[in-house]
């Protein structure tokens, strides 16, 4: 069984980008652009997120704490991504699994989540 990836990004260049990405490395993807559907807690549970910081009328770091911090969503892996560097801090005090630099490199996606699944 392929595990499931949600990749949740407002820029659907970048959404395109990662998702085929990922489904070349042989994942089942499902994408999003609005982050409030994290918020409710009827959403089906991937086994990652990938989770941009900078949605349109919701903050990542947000969406990522509340999950971490509810008892059915808190074993979910996120990775946080971001086009400005210093987010990484913020992501790991948000409590997100790991955090990729945007433009980001295709090599280090596929490593990073490989390693998270592992």
């Amino acid at each position: 069984m392929s595990k499931r990836i949600l990749i949740v990004e407002d820029d659907t260049a970048v959404l395109d980008g990662f998702s085929l990405i990922l489904r070349k490395a042989g994942y089942e993807v499902s994408v999003s652009t609005d982050g409030n559907q994290l918020l409710n807690p009827t959403f089906d549970l991937p086994d990652l997120i990938i989770l941009d910081k900078q949605l349109s009328g919701v903050d990542g770091l947000d969406i990522c704490r509340h999950l971490k911090n509810k008892a059915e969503t808190s074993h979910i892996f996120i990775v946080m991504t971001s086009a400005t560097p210093h987010v990484a801090r913020l992501a790991a005090a948000a409590l997100a699994d790991a955090f990729i630099e945007k433009p980001f490199n295709n090599v280090y996606l596929v490593e990073n989540v490989k390693k998270l699944l592992s």
